[in-house]
């Protein structure tokens, strides 16, 4: 799949991000290296909580967190990743490894090709809420991406307060479809606290990541269950029924009862122009019992006679919102692929 072609105006702003941050990592090594002439402690584990750009907050053995710069030669450091680092006298330090990541969550991004989004995570909560609407498009491609990096996935569905009882019902009918081919689906109310203790008990072993559109509720969620450590928690525009973003960077979160969390920034789109027609179709995972058993090898699962998925579909063992959701995702990395 060719990657996406960018306009010349896209281009030159490229160019210059790219420029402005070759410029930052020179300085940001240079101050590493100047560290590493200095008088530095011995080399420690520690966590990334968050990363700033050119630095990072590491967290050590201690619990205590120190600003820390990068090597330049280390690659894309993200929150999660577990690494080598070495403190100064001052309390600053130089982050000289990373450790093997046993998960990592990646997107694509228009101006920075597949961008990384946290390390070693074990389970990816996709946060819907009533407002703004619930968005099953939005929800496969969060799907797509967590089969594909296989990572377990729980649908959160947050503001049940804003439902009526009618509200509620016709909500939860749509979330059947997926807790009926295996997807975990709970229900809170992050304004109310309903739920929470129920939420807590679910991931209170291993670390979790937040992802949803922005505005449904993440940070709350983040308050609500780590009232010690708040988030930022921003407004829906009231003219779109859209989130503004809050959370610019990933952070990580301890839970005082066990249990870590990554609280990540709200996006509007997930794309998936990274994966190939292949791992989109396995990424809708009650497909794969029917792949490769059309009549025709070449299939397109449109109308092609003798279609597994069509038939499938007809016979209930495929929704088809979800059948009509993978033609729809698969249109838009066609046309990615041909800009």
């Amino acid at each position: 799949m060719s990657k996406r072609k960018l306009t010349k105006q896209q281009a030159w702003r490229v160019e210059k991000i790219q420029t402005e941050r070759k410029a930052r990592a020179q300085r940001a090594s240079a101050q590493a290296d100047e560290l590493e002439g200095a008088d530095l402690g011995p080399e420690q584990a520690g966590l990334v909580i968050t990363r700033y750009g050119a630095s990072a907050d590491i967290e050590g053995a201690d619990g205590e967190v120190a600003r820390c710069h990068l090597r330049q030669n280390l690659g894309q450091l993200v929150t999660g990743d577990h690494v080598v680092w070495r403190v100064g006298q001052d309390g600053t330090g130089v982050v000289v490894a990373i450790e093997e990541r046993h998960s990592l969550l990646s997107r694509p991004d228009a101006y920075q090709g597949l961008k990384p989004v946290a390390a070693n995570v074990d389970r990816i909560i996709i946060v819907v809420a009533a407002v703004p609407a619930l968005s099953e498009a939005l929800l496969d491609r969060y799907l797509v991406a967590a089969e594909t990096v296989a990572i377990p996935p729980l649908i959160l569905l947050n503001k049940t307060d804003l439902l009526d009882p009618p509200a509620r019902a016709a909500v939860e009918a749509r979330l059947d479809r997926y807790r009926a081919i295996g997807y975990p689906v709970h229900a809170l109310s992050a304004l109310r606290g309903e739920g929470l203790a129920e939420l807590e008990a679910l991931i209170h072993e291993g670390c979790s990541i937040f992802v949803g559109q922005s505005g449904v509720g993440k940070s709350s969620l983040v308050n609500a269950l780590h009232p010690e450590q708040p988030a930022r928690v921003g407004e829906l525009n009231e003219q779109r029924g859209e989130g503004r973003h809050t959370t610019t960077g990933a952070r990580l979160y301890h839970f005082p009862h066990g249990g870590d969390l990554i609280d990540s920034a709200g996006i509007r789109e997930f794309g998936l122009w990274h994966i190939s027609e292949e791992e989109l179709a396995w990424g809708f995972r009650e497909f794969r019992d029917h792949l490769g058993t059309c009549r025709f090898r070449n299939c397109e699962h449109e109308a092609e006679p003798g279609c597994a998925l069509h038939r499938a579909s007809e016979e209930g063992l495929i929704a088809p919102e979800r059948l009509d959701s993978f033609r729809k995702i698969r249109l838009s990395l066609r046309e990615m692929a041909a800009r």
